[in-house]
């Protein structure tokens, strides 16, 4: 399956609460790849900035994550991302029709 979007994206904790957050951080990645059609759904904390949580995604079209946006599991993690004190919040997509170049 071609990627159409890219998504990058970050999102800020407090360092002391990330161990805390990762089961529910676990369950969205499992959720994504088994029900919303992602190519990809990478994610991890940066080991130079604790408390920072980067996201790559791509997905197969703009409908399959305007779908993912609105999926179940997607309200249950935000509000675990609250309560464990999310601070910032980055993301963004692009249009990646065109054909990949290997650099």
């Amino acid at each position: 399956m071609k990627a159409k979007i890219a998504v990058f994206g970050t999102l800020r904790f407090p360092p002391e609460n990330i161990k805390k957050l990762l089961p529910h951080l676990h369950k969205l990645v499992t959720e994504t790849y088994a029900n919303d059609g992602c190519i990809a759904y990478d994610v991890a904390e940066d080991p130079f900035d604790k408390g920072l949580i980067r996201f790559s995604e791509l997905w197969p079209s703009r409908e399959s994550l305007d779908m993912h946006l609105k999926a179940p599991h997607i309200a249950p993690w935000r509000e675990q991302a609250i309560k464990y004190g999310l601070s910032e919040r980055k993301f963004i997509s692009y249009d990646i029709s065109s054909d990949a170049v290997s650099v």
